[in-house]
């Protein structure tokens, strides 16, 4: 998991989300609206609704692009549950909250480094 989050508002573009990601090499950012969360966006969101014909990135809004119901999860929640979740409904991604704060995000990318680690020892 990942701990230091950055996050991007719901009014901020598209474009300043995807420089935002590129910058910090990363590819999924919780979205929030006055402090609280109200969902999440991937790169691969951002890509696709830029590449409509009537989109201006410069122009959109990241709450067009986002998930308005990202899945989350406690710190407390098992990794046997968060994988179960991830597999069966094909998230990239879940957000840890420690009550209505992003704490930290899980992404497939963590689940790799998992792997990884495991085989080695």
């Amino acid at each position: 998991m990942t701990r230091l989050v950055h996050t991007v508002g719901t009014e901020q573009t598209i474009s300043f989300a995807l420089e935002h990601m590129q910058e910090n090499k990363i590819r999924h950012l919780p979205v929030l609206r006055g402090g609280r969360l109200v969902g999440v966006v991937s790169d691969r969101d951002l890509g696709l609704v830029a590449g409509l014909n009537d989109v201006n990135p410069d122009n959109t809004k990241v709450e067009e692009a986002m998930t308005p119901v990202p899945y989350t999860a406690s710190s407390d929640t098992t990794l046997l549950e968060v994988l179960q979740q991830m597999t069966e409904h094909k998230y990239g991604s879940v957000l840890v909250m420690d009550g209505t704060k992003v704490s930290g995000i899980f992404t497939t990318y963590d689940v790799v480094l998992l792997l990884t680690k495991s085989l080695q020892d």
